[in-house]
């Protein structure tokens, strides 16, 4: 696993690119070991991404057939799990594979940015398994419980354009053109307040199900209301629309 910090983005690199990243259980240490940097030090957005041809091929079957030695038990689903409740937008930019378990990873992003060469798909079936890591939860609230069990029962691959199309990614783009929007979409989450990435990310893990006039109500009362950039930021903006508006 790499890790490069530039300009508030953190940008963590599945790093097994012989392997087309297959996620085993060093690979998740050394994300679980990046995440409870993040945790203490929050950067402004993180980019999660694979090396090489791909984002990653899946779990790592030989690891499976071996016996996998875990730390504890459920071990990638917990480190998952903590990647998904990092106070700051999180976003899995993927190209070529992302199967079954790189998946998993990949849903527990706030956004995921696809390039043209993408293929998603959901094989837990065809090797006779079942989601441990998050997708029954999380794939159908992405793409409709419908369309979630069409891939689970079909173990289709899906281009990227067909994700975007059905929503499972938020936007897909030419593979020339993915650094550059990977660039955009962080550049475009900095601008905004850290503050208020944090409290909206909360207010929408805390009434995520809940009925609207129960959410409502979280949103009133417990909300955070305002952050403490607030006056700067406004003062930033009239500053620059007196500015704009003066006679040259």
């Amino acid at each position: 696993m790499l890790r490069a910090d530039r300009a508030g983005v953190c940008q963590l690199t599945l790093n097994r690119p012989d392997k087309l990243n297959a996620l085993n259980v060093d690979l998740f240490r050394a994300l679980e070991a990046h995440i409870a940097d993040l945790e203490a030090a929050p950067a402004g957005v993180v980019v999660l991404r694979g090396a090489g041809r791909c984002f990653s091929a899946g779990h790592d079957l030989g690891d499976i057939a071996a016996g996998e030695k875990l730390p504890r038990p459920n071990y990638q689903s917990h480190v998952i799990e903590r990647l998904a409740d990092l106070p700051l937008p999180v976003v899995s930019a993927v190209h070529g594979h992302c199967y079954t378990g790189a998946l998993e990873l990949a849903l527990a992003a706030d956004i995921i940015l696809a390039a043209e060469s993408a293929k998603f798909g959901d094989t837990h079936a065809k090797w006779a398994l079942t989601p441990v890591w998050g997708l029954s939860q999380r794939l159908p609230r992405r793409v409709g419980t419908y369309k979630a069990r069409e891939m689970m029962f079909t173990c289709r691959t899906y281009s990227g354009r067909q994700a975007e199309t059905m929503g499972l990614a938020n936007a897909c783009v030419a593979d020339a053109e993915f650094e550059a929007a990977i660039d955009s979409l962080a550049s475009e989450i900095l601008a905004n307040s850290s503050f208020s990435h944090a409290a909206n990310k909360r207010l929408l893990t805390e009434t995520d199900g809940l009925p609207q006039r129960a959410g409502l109500a979280h949103e009133i009362y417990r909300g955070e209301g305002v952050g403490p950039d607030m006056s700067d930021r406004i003062q930033e903006f009239t500053r620059r629309s007196t500015f704009r508006q003066s006679p040259s």
